[in-house]
């Protein structure tokens, strides 16, 4: 799937994604390809300027640690971040009933 096709989508799936557990930026990329089925291929390009937005907006919070012996911003959900979740999910569940109901076939005229 494009990066492009998902663009708008993006900070609600970083989100989700750190939901449970704090995550590295490449974990992450990896997570969204991994429950994706492999549909989703996001370029690193892509998943590092959303980690800096979503901390920037406070919903991440982020601190070094050591994984792998390597160091790594490790990134996590924070209590506006949880909102911001459950907001696009909301948003989400409303915008695919729309695009469901347009894409539904409809009877031809009669």
């Amino acid at each position: 799937m494009r990066s492009d096709a998902v663009r708008g989508h993006i900070d609600g799936m970083v989100l989700a994604t750190v939901e449970h557990e704090p995550l590295h930026g490449y974990a992450i990329l990896e997570s969204l390809t991994r429950r994706s089925g492999g549909a989703l291929d996001l370029p690193t390009g892509t998943i590092y300027p959303a980690l800096r937005r979503l901390e920037k907006s406070g919903f991440l919070a982020s601190e070094w640690s050591t994984v792998g012996g390597r160091k790594r911003r490790t990134y996590r959900l924070t209590e506006a971040g949880r909102r911001a979740l459950a907001d696009e999910r909301a948003s989400w569940r409303d915008l695919s009933g729309v695009v469901e109901a347009l894409l539904r076939p409809q009877p031809g005229p009669a």
